[in-house]
């Protein structure tokens, strides 16, 4: 136990060698002091998002650890994020060990999300780390809604102390299999994290969270179906890289359909795959009105949201141009309801008093 600016830390279990675990991966990600966990393990490099290395200050004690930064929605950066972790991971002992938040993104600590495969796709050792603030008040949560980074500070350096535990767990060694799939391997250390927490795992990712914020950014419903896209995706084994590859050829043949609609036959012969029931999942998330049959130009928004989750004013562009049929800058209500159904993947969303308080008249511009 040591005390810090105000912070009463206890630490357990034993920090690992860099020649037993190259990586530390720390869960759940919940502010910004979870940055105590890169002092207690010996200031490691650590994976940070590129913002934060231009915050001053903290963007220059960042920099000092030789950190590795991602943009989190540059398809590109994480590549070279993830080739530049496999890099020091295998460079035996010629870097610093890495500390890494598979979260990707802060959350409430009420469950662990979906770990970012990362920082196991080296197939090398990690060590687990836990972080507990079992204090009677939470001032140091920084998520999606609530606090902003200087109300955080105020509250909690008015304080008199507030308790931090960091917990390192035995060193986890991947099998044969896990080497050869992160994902098996992220998704046991997550299993072993959140057992010892005594929480809950949910398939939510980061993509979810930027979902559902641009849906309440645009006062609708902070729902969606993304989740149920990724679950049913990574079944299928499909390549989304090649069928992004595709998109320009689909949203051509969906703008000349004007309205044209496809069966689960169809929808099977352009994914290139056999009819069955994780299929027929997949074809029901676009099928909105369960109808046995979709619109082209749905199925086209819905292959954008699986390739690029993180930029949903993107999609929704996109799906304007392809419900604008004459291309006068136009549509609906009906093509308007469509389009927010399909990109933000709200089912049953009534969008009749939104199309109201915008249109001048019976159809609405983009920039309206």
């Amino acid at each position: 136990m040591f005390f810090s600016m105000g912070f009463v830390v206890t630490v357990k279990g034993k920090v690992a060698r860099p020649t037993e675990a190259p990586i530390f991966v720390a869960a759940p990600h919940s502010t910004f002091f979870d940055g105590i966990a890169c002092v207690v393990a010996g200031l490691p490099s650590m994976v940070s998002r590129n913002e934060n290395a231009q915050v001053p200050l903290i963007g220059r004690l960042l920099r000092a650890l030789q950190p590795v930064l991602v943009s989190r929605v540059d398809p590109d950066s994480r590549k070279n994020t993830i080739n530049e972790i496999v890099r020091r991971a295998t460079s035996g002992g010629q870097w610093p060990q890495i500390l890494v938040f598979p979260e990707g993104t802060c959350t409430n600590r009420s469950c662990l999300i979906t770990f970012k495969p990362g920082a196991f796709i080296p197939g090398v050792p990690v060590q687990p780390i836990l972080l507990r603030y079992p204090n009677k008040l939470d001032t140091v949560t920084w998520t999606w809604q609530g606090y902003t980074f200087i109300q955080l500070c105020m509250l909690t350096f008015c304080q008199p102390f507030t308790k931090v535990e960091v917990e390192f767990l035995p060193v986890q060694v991947p099998n044969d299999e896990e080497k050869s799939d992160p994902v098996l391997f992220a998704g046991r250390v997550r299993n072993l994290m959140a057992e010892a927490l005594g929480i809950p795992v949910t398939d939510h990712t980061y993509e979810d969270c930027r979902l559902m914020i641009s849906a309440g950014q645009l006062t609708l419903p902070m729902e969606a179906g993304l989740v149920e896209f990724t679950k049913i995706s990574q079944k299928l084994k499909l390549d989304w890289d090649g069928v992004r590859k595709q998109l320009d050829e689909y949203a051509v043949i969906a703008s000349s359909s004007k309205g044209g609609r496809i069966g689960i036959e169809e929808f099977a012969e352009y994914l290139k795959l056999p009819v069955s029931d994780v299929l027929r999942q997949l074809f029901a998330l676009f099928d909105r009105n369960h109808d046995g049959s979709i619109d082209f130009r749905e199925y086209v928004i819905g292959l954008a949201v699986l390739c690029h989750p993180a930029n949903t004013e993107d999609i929704i562009q996109v799906a304007f141009k392809l419900f604008d049929v004459d291309e006068d800058g136009f549509i609906t209500e009906e093509e308007f309801t469509t389009i927010l159904q399909a990109a933000l993947g709200v089912p049953d969303l009534d969008v009749s008093g939104l199309f109201k308080e915008i249109a001048q008249g019976d159809s609405v511009s983009y920039g309206e």
